[in-house]
């Protein structure tokens, strides 16, 4: 029977720390199993993964192209296609209910309504970010309404 006092690692499971560099008997004296010279040879090897031995680094050898707006808005974009087959007549169109119906990802990203399709309801839009203008002249044109 099993019990902690008896219990004992697995055969194999521990073996003693290979000392390197402690004489010639215990085959890794010497040079300690580092080969011979060279910078790999010395304390404090290990260098970046991105270390090219002295030569000029390829992230500085390729050029920067173009330019990263940090000011630049990201819309999820939805169309009035995807809205008139997901909703009912009169219910509310916010960004909780876009994300509910897997028509968004994220409700805390900003979204925008795209025009394509048709919008056969009457639907209250509420905290939408932006339309484009064919998709307000479609809300407008279904009788809907747009609240801010």
């Amino acid at each position: 029977m099993i019990t902690l006092s008896n219990l004992k690692p697995k055969k194999g499971a521990n073996f003693e720390k290979v000392r390197v560099g402690r004489g010639i008997g215990s085959g890794l004296g010497k040079t300690a199993g580092r080969g011979q010279k060279g910078q790999k040879s010395r304390e404090g090897d290990p260098k970046e993964p991105w270390f090219e031995g002295g030569q000029t680094p390829i992230y500085r050898r390729l050029p920067k192209r173009g330019f990263n707006n940090p000011f630049s808005i990201e819309y999820q974009e939805v169309n009035l296609d995807k809205i008139d087959k997901k909703f009912k007549e009169g219910e509310i169109v916010n960004k909780q209910t876009l994300f509910e119906r897997r028509l968004i990802e994220n409700p805390k990203k900003p979204v925008k309504i795209l025009a394509r399709g048709n919008l056969t309801k009457s639907l209250i839009f509420e905290g939408i970010d932006k339309f484009s203008k064919k998709a307000l002249e479609i809300i407008k044109s279904s009788n809907s309404t747009i609240k801010e």
